[in-house]
């Protein structure tokens, strides 16, 4: 059995990865498949997407995408049978389990299933790249067809998700995090606008100038106060324990050295040691180190990592991509007749809430421009502030002080929002299994909820023994709304088709793009209604508004 797309496909991968690896020259291919040079495979492959823009399967989108793009080769649409794997299987109550294109054709002829291989991390921009094939899985030679295995393996898919629970839904699910990866694949080859000399400037402002040996002038300086604060000279505060000890040793009991924690303790040390907290993670973060690893001409190219967390939130892979500070975003400078468009989505979760759960009441109130606000008029005698507790603490579990009162009043005016989360709750502490709207489902109990990226904000503290069901009632929300997110950005990626936008940059609920200034209203509006179009793809005929706060702005440091 033999497919044109899938063997152009493979062709054009083994024919990029010798080019990069052996100078360029033809590639031997399996018996029967002409070898062609680069140049040709990709032409053929653009001549294609010019064409009718085929939606291309293949293995994984990390592992092939990034060598099409190097070869000048952008397609439009894709099937990732690695990320389609991961959710069919953790739908069907196998999370966790492999995912690779080796492991998918051996469960479907009944072989044993080996680990996926693991990948490495990326090696920063300007580093030698290793072989195409190196982390993947097996090729041709391996002991199969990966053509055939491609084909079947779709094939199989395609029926597995037919018996999903809400099989249109589940195939939105995919197309998003398909669309996802190849958009996480442009970004990185693209890379964001920066400024390695206004980088450099803050540095040594905020630290003082580089040292030959050891840490800056201003860390060195903040040591010295912390330790005259406690009264002793050897303490490291970049040390926890230490610094715990330390507190101890003053008559002061702290479970850890949190800046929350910190900030209600009443010592000489605190001010000193919260400022040294944070500069000293933008040193060994984003200091002099990293900036002379991760920035190339201009760009800082970051690998993104799509479903990264349980939730489908997206992971980074080298370069700390999802978590660069504001302070250094400073550097984040449009290029000369060019600006940035940010675009951050408003009170997500609590209207994705009034969304899934179908509560009409609340559904109205998230039909307002500021959503606590509404509630507040709504049924909280004009309080936002508890409103907003309120909302809170039905999506994370919190029970005690302030929330209390205000979950009263959300559960007997909105019993069906409330009613959705603490199902979901319920059925966390049961043992079961809880899915997102689109259909992704949670890893079970024994899974790393830890590492599922659903951490509450710093004022929630859930009751002890409640964690998994705080983990399931917030699952629900925060991966549906991943799932907006990822829709907001798949069809902002076509909208910005053809276009001299780029999409620069992802992080979590909020996208960046690099336009030309005259640009800048189009990408604007195009965003905005982007937002509302996920909206209507993921809900219907919903009332619940999904606003955006849009800036234009020449440093990203000054979106709002």
């Amino acid at each position: 059995m033999s497919h044109p797309r899938v063997t152009m496909l493979i062709m054009l991968v083994a024919a990029v990865q010798d080019a990069e690896g052996r100078g360029g020259r033809l590639v031997e291919m399996p018996a029967g498949v002409p070898s062609r040079p680069v140049a040709d495979l990709a032409t053929a492959i653009a001549e294609r997407e010019a064409a009718d823009q085929p939606r291309w399967i293949w293995p994984a989108t990390t592992d092939i995408y990034p060598a099409l793009l190097r070869a000048g080769v952008r397609v439009a649409r894709c099937h990732d049978l690695e990320l389609t794997e991961a959710l069919l299987s953790g739908h069907a109550g196998r999370w966790g389990e492999p995912r690779g294109l080796a492991a998918a054709r051996a469960r479907l002829h009944g072989l044993p299933v080996h680990p996926d291989p693991p990948r490495s991390e990326p090696a920063p921009p300007g580093f030698a790249q290793g072989a195409l094939f190196e982390t993947a899985g097996p090729p041709p030679a391996a002991g199969f067809d990966a053509e055939q295995a491609i084909i079947e393996v779709y094939a199989d898919q395609q029926r597995r998700l037919a018996g999903t629970e809400h099989p249109g839904r589940f195939r939105t699910l995919v197309a998003a995090e398909s669309a996802g990866a190849l958009v996480a694949a442009e970004m990185g080859h693209t890379g964001l606008p920066w400024r390695a000399d206004v980088h450099d400037r803050l540095l040594r402002e905020l630290l003082g100038p580089p040292q030959p040996v050891g840490p800056p002038r201003r860390l060195a300086e903040l040591t010295a106060e912390i330790n005259a604060a406690f009264g002793t000279h050897n303490l490291h505060p970049d040390l926890p324990a230490e610094v715990v000890r330390a507190f101890a040793r003053a008559g002061i009991q702290i479970p850890n050295t949190r800046r929350w924690v910190l900030r209600e303790i009443d010592h000489p040390a605190v001010a000193p040691l919260l400022e040294f907290k944070e500069l000293y993670r933008l040193w060994t973060a984003n200091g002099w180190t990293w900036l002379d690893s991760w920035v190339r001409d201009g760009r800082f190219h970051p690998e993104y990592v799509p479903g990264g967390v349980v939730s489908g939130r997206w992971g980074a892979r080298g370069g700390g991509a999802l978590q660069v500070p504001k302070v250094i975003r400073r550097a984040v400078i449009a290029d000369p007749g060019w600006t940035f468009v940010v675009a951050d989505a408003g009170q997500l979760e609590p209207r994705i809430l009034a969304a899934v759960s179908g509560d009409d009441r609340l559904a109205r109130a998230a039909a307002a421009g500021d959503l606590y606000a509404a509630l507040a008029r709504d049924s909280f005698a004009g309080d936002r502030a508890k409103a907003k507790i309120a909302l809170i603490g039905a999506m994370y579990g919190q029970t005690g002080g302030d929330a209390l009162p205000a979950l009263a009043v959300l559960r007997r005016h909105y019993p069906t929002a409330f009613d959705y989360v603490e199902q979901a709750a319920r059925t966390g502490e049961n043992g079961g299994l809880v899915r997102s709207w689109l259909g992704r489902t949670c890893p079970p109990a024994a899974g790393p909820a830890r590492d599922a990226g659903l951490d509450p904000p710093d004022e929630v503290a859930p009751p002890p023994g409640r964690a998994r069901g705080r983990f399931t009632r917030n699952f629900v929300i925060q991966a549906t709304a991943a799932e907006w997110a990822l829709i907001l950005l798949a069809t902002l990626r076509t909208a910005l088709a053809g276009t001299r936008a780029e999409l620069v940059a992802f992080v979590h609920d909020e996208v960046v793009v690099h336009c030309p200034a005259d640009q800048a209203e189009q990408v604007s509006e195009a965003v905005r209604e982007c937002a509302t179009r996920a909206g209507r793809m993921l809900f219907g005929a919903t009332e619940v508004r999904f606003p955006l706060d849009v800036s234009v702005v020449g440093s990203y440091a000054d979106a709002k």
